[in-house]
């Protein structure tokens, strides 16, 4: 009959679609008649962004954080790399890690809803502020007073941001000293603005913004009950401030990353080596506090490879060294900051160090762990 003609057409239009959907990675359009297909080469129209499935998108997001592997072409508009991050010193990842499109994120949210999914089985509670509930091990039972709330106003008004999202942190029996409480900052990407782990230029220069080790000197001192004639304190701090000064300043910064895990020296490297270039640093011009590098003489530890909360590394081209530099001295959070080292080419991508003595030695990854997870 003519219906079921009328409904087979659709059928293989709606084939004939999703095959041309699939080759073209591209937006595909009907014509005004609905006869006729068009193919818009215009990926940012497809809610997949030409990928074919959940799959599809996290083995390009994979391929992208083995060391050496240039992300796949369809995760450069996703790519979330505007600020510092610690992604890449988390073991996953490049460039501060990507979105996800907005077809599977739908999917993924709606997922965290369905009845067998944890969050419906949750309490809901009404607060008037911003809140967080976390175990603190693994044996605490749930809905019991082992639960914590914590609020965060006052720290969220000092650094001009709201609380968005927490989640929860299981540890072994006995191995946590205290609460563990993760949050989710959501920013926005300025127009023209591209700052990436891949783009550092033999001639730029190396900056970091003021001393380094105090977070993990500070923590091991405080697990290890070790005493030092000067109190030394973490450098936790909320960066963004600083970067939009020197954002404002020095609109092409080519790289910024912050060295958390494993410290300057991991740092470095991973910029290195998704750069596919050499750095030089020096030791003599790098800021660090002398009850620091003492406490780590002491303990025989690379201050290179501590963990800091506080500071980023940026490299940016030789031309823009002493505005950023000055921006950032201008900010209280890098009136320590200094210029370290520059960037050369190598394709061994190196990272050297010219030593207080007068030599040269490798800066190389970090091996081991100097201290548990500590951020």
């Amino acid at each position: 009959s003519a219906e079921i003609e009328r409904l087979q057409a659709m059928i293989d239009l709606e084939q004939e679609i999703s095959a041309a959907t699939a080759a073209a990675g591209s937006v595909v359009i009907l014509s005004g008649n609905g006869s006729d297909i068009v193919v818009e080469d215009n990926a940012a129209k497809d809610p997949k962004l030409g990928f074919r499935n959940f799959g599809d998108y996290a083995s390009a997001v994979f391929k992208a954080a083995l060391p050496g592997n240039a992300p796949d072409p369809r995760l450069l508009p996703l790519r979330s790399a505007a600020a510092p991050t610690s992604f890449g010193n988390e073991g996953a990842g490049a460039d501060g890690g990507f979105l996800v499109p907005p077809e599977f994120s739908k999917d993924i949210f709606m997922l965290s809803l369905d009845d067998e999914a944890l969050l419906p089985l949750t309490d809901n509670v009404t607060v008037t502020g911003n809140s967080m509930a976390f175990p603190k091990d693994e044996t605490t039972p749930w809905g019991t007073d082992g639960i914590t709330v914590s609020w965060q106003a006052e720290a969220a008004r000092e650094a001009g941001v709201p609380i968005v999202a927490g989640d929860t942190k299981v540890v072994e029996q006995g191995k946590a000293d205290g609460i563990f409480i993760a949050t989710t900052g959501i920013g926005r990407v300025p127009d023209g603005m591209l700052i990436s782990g891949d783009r550092a230029r033999p001639g730029d220069r190396i900056i970091v913004s003021g001393t380094i080790g105090d977070h993990g000197i500070a923590i091991l001192s405080k697990r290890e009950n070790l005493t030092f004639e000067t109190a030394i304190f973490s450098d936790t701090a909320a960066l963004h401030g600083l970067v939009a000064a020197m954002a404002a300043r020095v609109p092409d910064i080519h790289c910024l990353r912050d060295p958390t895990r494993g410290g300057l020296a991991t740092t470095l490297n991973e910029l290195a080596s998704q750069s596919g270039v050499g750095m030089r640093i020096r030791e003599s011009a790098i800021p660090i506090r002398a009850e620091v590098a003492a406490a780590c003489e002491l303990l025989g530890i690379d201050p290179l490879y501590v963990a800091n909360e506080g500071k980023l590394v940026a490299i940016c081209a030789d031309a823009d060294t002493d505005a950023l530099l000055c921006a950032m001295r201008e900010h209280p959070l890098g009136q320590n900051a200094a210029i370290i080292g520059e960037v050369h080419e190598d394709e061994h991508s190196f990272v050297q160090m010219e030593t207080a003595l007068g030599g040269v030695r490798l800066v190389d990854w970090l091996a081991g762990e100097i201290l548990p997870r500590i951020c």
